[in-house]
């Protein structure tokens, strides 16, 4: 599984093609297609624009919160917030080989996400981000720190943990170090497109 996701970001369909086109130019392979608040058509028709371009790029192409848009474009799997729709219900409309993940917050939300079998888990946020409405309590470093040990303890396998949530390239060896598999950022790729390579660079 990659280490490093894309997040979309952009308030009009056109704005987001362009920040995933640039993305995927620049040597992303996952994609996470998020564009809250937009009508229905419209993300439809962006979500079956991205899995064409990630299938051309020979990238995953998830699609966040609806379920049911992942099946009709064949994504190749779904995003769930603690909120949306149970991670049960994906796996029975999309089937055993599509990637379903799950946001978590709390060492509670990643017991519940293991028992769920999500194949990982967005853990955050890191910090403040503005991409995000309704922000859950914020983790910092001592709050991922915490969670590992936690899991530690009481000798669970750690899953693939995402930290998300204003990530930025300076986090990410820490990161590494506390335990935690890969990152989901937005921001800093859409504003720069370019340091995908050095994320990836990092990011063993």
């Amino acid at each position: 599984m990659e280490k490093l996701q894309y997040i979309s970001q952009g308030f009009t369909i056109e704005d987001q093609e362009l920040n995933i086109r640039k993305a995927l130019d620049n040597g992303i392979k996952w994609i996470q297609v998020r564009w809250k608040n937009a009508a229905e058509n419209e993300l439809i028709k962006l979500c079956e624009i991205s899995r064409k371009i990630c299938s051309d790029n020979q990238a995953v192409c998830m699609i966040n919160d609806h379920i049911h848009i992942a099946k009709m474009v064949d994504a190749d799997g779904v995003h769930l917030g603690l909120k949306d729709e149970e991670i049960v219900t994906a796996r029975q409309i999309l089937g055993e080989n599509k990637i379903i993940g799950g946001t978590a917050n709390t060492l509670e939300d990643i017991l519940q996400r293991i028992d769920e079998n999500c194949d990982y888990i967005g853990l955050g946020p890191l910090r403040f981000t503005s991409t995000k409405e309704k922000l859950s309590p914020i983790l910092g470093f001592e709050g991922y720190e915490k969670i590992i040990k936690e899991l530690q303890s009481k000798s669970l396998e750690i899953p693939k943990i995402f930290a998300i949530g204003g990530i930025i390239l300076e986090d990410i060896e820490r990161l590494q170090q506390i335990g935690i598999y890969g990152v989901a950022v937005s921001g800093q790729i859409t504003n720069q497109p370019s340091i995908i390579n050095q994320f990836k660079s990092i990011i063993q």
